[in-house]
């Protein structure tokens, strides 16, 4: 089997999770769908890059990205960088004709993920987002039901995406609270929350959105004495009607006190319908419409489907498919997802195409709240 090398760019907590599914992988698929071995990591700083080197026994620590996509010894690219670096590496990883695996979301703005689109003809490489809540089991059976036509004429949707990180006037204006560094709720979980939809239920034809900055200063990372302005959003809140004419509604917040990381789906339809919980991920409930209820009910209501770590082969099993399921798992089948996709010589999926398509979605909210009105979003 050939052997592939890998190189990460940025080493903070996404870098970190990328490089767990490496380790990992086997564990949870045999055979892997390929070799790789992370060789490379950069991060702005070598003294951070060479701790990042010395964790994950990399062969080399880095702080320019070029040394990993103009490396002729490497394969492939994982882009971990706050959004605003995203642009120029992901130019040079292309140019190259490295296969990439970009966090969300593609870039900072529209503007460049227009310039990306045009820079991916000729791209002969493999390249994927990652968007793992797609990867979780009870998603994927979500999936199947609403493709098989299980809940009828789909009505209504509703999704949210509730933290708590920013409830706090002392939270610190870290790069995620900046415009300039491609910060905002929009940008960070907007992402997640538009993917679903639309990987669920299909494209959206209009938005129509409003956002709040919770507080207008917020005390300098560097400084906590020091106040600094806040221009990106805490929260938005989106109405969604897509081309199928299904209007729903999409929260994504990171002022909702008491809550961690709270990811709650709601699909309903004539004949059934659907709910997931990430905080409860292992299981995925449905209702079916179509059940007798009577007498006294009959066997109508909501049922729970124990879809625990059930992944399709080549996944081993491990630990148990009646486990529970976290978060980092879908990371892992995301990964997997992607590398077999390398192996194979195949598009990623979901591609590129799909977060430039989201930078179409965000940059439609975006203009909403401007303008406060329904915006078209187009697929461009």
């Amino acid at each position: 089997m050939t052997s592939y090398n890998v190189g990460i760019l940025g080493f903070g907590f996404i870098g970190k999770v990328h490089a767990y599914g490496y380790r990992t992988l086997p564990f949870f698929y045999d055979p892997v769908p390929l070799q790789a071995r992370i060789t490379h990591v950069c991060t702005s700083r070598p003294e951070t890059a060479e701790k990042a080197r010395h964790q994950i026994g990399a062969d080399a620590a880095v702080s320019d990205y070029r040394q990993i996509t103009e490396n002729p010894e490497i394969d492939i690219v994982h882009i971990c960088t706050p959004n605003h670096l995203h642009k120029e590496a992901l130019l040079s990883a292309i140019r190259h004709q490295k296969h990439i695996y970009c966090d969300k979301p593609l870039v900072a703005t529209l503007d460049e993920a227009e310039q990306i689109e045009r820079a991916l003809i000729g791209y002969r490489g493999t390249a994927q987002m990652t968007l793992q809540n797609r990867f979780f089991p009870a998603v994927m059976r979500a999936k199947q039901l609403v493709d098989e036509g299980w809940l009828g004429q789909v009505l209504q949707y509703r999704l949210c995406y509730l933290q708590s990180s920013s409830a706090s006037p002392l939270a610190p204006a870290r790069w995620k609270l900046l415009a300039e560094a491609g910060g905002g709720v929009i940008a960070d979980l907007g992402p997640h929350v538009f993917d679903l939809i639309q990987c669920l239920l299909g494209d959206f034809d209009q938005v129509m959105a409003d956002s709040q900055i919770a507080y207008p200063q917020r005390p300098a990372r560097d400084d906590p004495g020091r106040m600094v302005p806040v221009d990106a959003e805490d929260s938005v809140l989106v109405l969604g009607r897509l081309n199928s004419g299904v209007l729903g509604s999409i929260e994504a917040t990171k002022i909702a006190t008491g809550m961690e990381d709270d990811l709650r789906l709601e699909i309903h339809g004539s004949e059934g319908a659907l709910r997931f919980h990430g905080r409860h991920a292992d299981q995925l409930d449905v209702f079916d419409a179509r059940a007798e209820d009577q007498p006294i009910g009959g066997r109508r209501g909501w049922t729970s489907i124990a879809t625990g770590q059930r992944y399709p082969e080549p996944a081993t099993g491990f630990p148990s498919p009646k486990a529970s399921i976290g978060w980092v798992r879908s990371h892992v089948a995301c990964l997997e997802q992607f590398l077999r996709s390398v192996a194979a010589g195949e598009p990623g999926n979901p591609g590129l195409d799909q977060g430039i398509y989201l930078q179409r979605v965000m940059a439609a909210v975006g203009r909403s709240i401007r303008q406060r009105q329904w915006v078209s979003v187009g697929r461009g």
